[in-house]
């Protein structure tokens, strides 16, 4: 069996990719990190929480809970327990309810009035939920983050931050207001054990898998750029994978230098217009045969040139032999 590699202009359109990822960030606390995505098409999706896992790490790197949604946050049901409770919105937007029975809620219609969410220790439900006594115990713990979002297939960036985002006046905004000091250095030391762009394809290992990188410092940017490739695999029975192949540069930078930004991991991706194709095939028994005849040819024509000389040679001795003897 050999596979057989072609390039050829990718012409799908409309499509949609889904990036897998499993990344710990040993330094900074799960209820702290954000993730977002978007692209140039102007789609945005702030603080994906519905298809990712958060893990709660203990300073030493040991697993502490994994769970999904808005995690590392706890949410005391006591609030909800009755239910013709309607928690206070405190003049942020109402849910389609018109009811914040939690401290997220709140939270929540805080950001879309576009208020920061500076005081949640004045907030009843953020009080009973121990908001304040949430942060103060997980701010020395780590997070890995695992589980996949899904893009369109155009440029775009994803980033995990500091704080919770929203859009304001057309500009990404994170929220840092409400953490006080917890992670206040920002040190977004990670190890990427794995990273995506599709299924992954047999012999296929992307160049990020078990990268880390180490900050001598807090507040630093870690920038990855990626070119995604589309590949496609056609096996020998019939079936076909279609995922992505990715090259990758990298760069940091000290946001205590001239420049400013926002200390996080940023992974910046452009597709190409190539779709890369390998195809499996078996040659036929003719060509087999063929293969065998132009062997066989090769040694009989290494051969003939072997004897050629071997008796050139030979020849040559003779007559410088028998010269010798007349002499």
């Amino acid at each position: 069996m050999q596979v057989n590699p072609s390039l050829d202009v990718d012409i799908a359109r409309k499509e949609k990719m889904e990036i897998n990822l499993n990344i710990t960030f040993p330094k900074i606390p799960c209820f702290m990190l954000s993730i977002d995505v978007m692209d140039v098409s102007g789609e945005h999706q702030n603080d994906v929480d519905h298809s990712m896992m958060k893990g709660r790490l203990t300073p030493d790197g040991k697993h502490i809970e994994a769970t999904k949604g808005v995690i590392g946050e706890k949410k005391d049901e006591t609030a909800v327990a009755d239910p013709n409770y309607c928690g206070n919105c405190y003049g942020g937007v109402k849910p389609a309810n018109g009811c914040c029975n939690t401290c997220e809620d709140v939270r929540k219609a805080y950001t879309e009035r576009g208020w920061s969410f500076d005081k949640p220790e004045s907030i009843e439900q953020c009080v009973k939920e121990g908001w304040s006594e949430m942060m103060k115990e997980q701010e020395n713990e780590g997070c890995n983050m695992s589980g996949h979002i899904e893009v369109n297939k155009v440029a775009g960036n994803f980033h995990f931050a500091p704080g919770k985002s929203f859009q304001q006046g057309g500009m990404h905004v994170h929220d840092l207001a409400a953490f006080g000091r917890a992670g206040a250095n920002y040190d977004f030391t990670h190890v990427i054990h794995s990273l995506n762009f599709g299924p992954v394809g047999t012999g296929l290992k992307n160049p990020l898998d078990d990268h880390s990188k180490k900050a001598n410092k807090g507040h630093y940017m870690y920038q990855y750029f990626i070119k995604v490739v589309s590949t496609k695999y056609e096996y020998l029975n019939g079936t076909a994978l279609n995922t992505n192949q990715i090259a990758v540069t990298e760069h940091e930078r000290d946001l205590g230098m001239p420049g400013g930004g926002l200390p996080g991991v940023f992974f910046n991706f452009d597709i190409s217009p190539m779709l890369v194709t390998y195809k499996e095939y078996k040659k036929p028994f003719s060509h087999f045969l063929t293969d065998v005849c132009a062997v066989v040819g090769g040694v009989f024509t290494v051969g003939g040139i072997i004897d050629s000389l071997i008796y050139t040679a030979e020849k040559r001795i003779k007559r410088k032999v028998d010269l010798g003897k007349q002499g």
